[in-house]
């Protein structure tokens, strides 16, 4: 029977074990969205896990939403993260970088001058988003993307795969949910274009297609994964028929035979999107979204997951693959801290002293 320490192969990716540290802002980038030695600290001290996908990362100036994110499309920034890869490499782990183009979910006070923010059509997210210059502040209205600047969008994948490569990461994590420009291309709501990107649900995730297949083309599709998350309403986002949806999604990016499917269990509890995904996708699939160890080692001794990857586990608990080996108690974290500069409530959460 297998067991979530035991290790698995994901496509190119070799797993020293199946928990997984799933990719989360923690906004500690620095000037020019370039990572930091705090950041090289802070994955170096969780490589145990069998996968770091690294926090959602911008693929170009455009694609920025959120205070302090970093990039990686300048020299510095991959310089940057390759001092995150090696130190990651250096204790053994694996890690991949999820590409994060955020859409119409940004402020222009977070952007660098000269930058935009672009979607699918030019509706505005309901909500509110934090700037370090002005608080809380609305979502900007989005300009629509031209149907001929859309390959230029697909390019900016392309080249930040090839980047996150050159910085030494294992593989990329395409990030195609949570209301993100992906996400935005799927949705009725936020997708009214009638051209061959927008109307039908075949139409719709065109994009998302496209950027895999671009993705694959510039890494290979043993280093390239995709996350997911049917019915995820976060960021204005709104879909009738998750099912159709998802289920075209899957049997349209099956055939790119891609390492690995990352899929969050859906707020709907009537969706069960692991069985859902494998259903239409014939590749390794992690589990996530609020797995204790118990329920995590059912999903991969009865098949249903590949891996299994932790969140907000794994900010308190550094060491979390040893905890959960030797039964030791989880440490908490600090709601208050998650997203504020410094290395409070980022690197100074304490290995378990047994």
């Amino acid at each position: 029977m297998k067991d979530l320490f035991d290790p698995v192969t994901l496509g190119d990716l070799k797993l020293a074990n199946r928990i997984v540290m799933a990719p989360m802002t923690r906004s500690r980038a620095g000037d020019g969205d370039v990572p930091t030695e705090l950041m090289v600290e802070y994955y170096r001290q969780r490589a145990s896990a069998g996968l770091i996908v690294a926090e959602g990362t911008q693929p170009s100036a455009n694609g920025k939403g959120y205070c302090r994110t970093p990039g990686i499309h300048s020299a510095e920034q991959i310089a940057g993260w390759r001092k995150v890869t090696d130190a990651v490499h250096r204790e053994g782990g694996c890690i991949t970088l999820q590409i994060m183009h955020v859409g119409r979910i940004a402020s222009q006070l977070n952007k660098a001058p000269g930058t935009e923010t672009v979607a699918p059509s030019a509706i505005q997210a309901a909500g509110r988003i934090f700037t370090d210059a002005a608080g809380m502040v609305p979502h900007d209205v989005p300009r629509a993307l031209r149907t001929d600047e859309i390959p230029g969008i697909l390019r900016e994948y392309w080249r930040a795969t090839e980047n996150a490569l050159a910085a030494g990461f294992d593989g990329v994590e395409l990030h195609c949910t949570s209301g993100y420009l992906p996400m935005q291309f799927l949705a009725a709501n936020t997708n009214r274009r009638d051209d061959a990107y927008g109307g039908s649900p075949t139409k719709r995730l065109r994009f998302v297609v496209e950027a895999l297949e671009a993705m694959v083309a510039a890494g290979g599709a043993g280093r390239v994964g995709l996350r997911i998350c049917p019915a995820n309403p976060f960021n204005d986002v709104q879909d009738d028929d998750p099912v159709t949806t998802y289920t075209g999604l899957l049997q349209a990016i099956d055939p790119l035979g891609i390492a690995y499917l990352h899929v969050m269990r859906s707020p709907l509890r009537e969706l069960d999107a692991l069985a859902l995904a494998k259903r239409n996708f014939r590749g390794p699939i992690i589990a996530n979204d609020s797995f204790k160890l118990a329920s995590a080692q059912r999903v991969v001794a009865e098949g249903l997951g590949d891996a299994v990857s932790f969140g907000r586990y794994f900010i308190g608990n550094p060491d979390l693959v040893s905890r959960f080996r030797e039964g030791a108690p989880l440490a908490e974290f600090d709601q208050n801290t998650l997203y504020t500069p410094g290395p409070r409530g980022y690197t100074d959460y304490p290995a378990f002293a047994a």
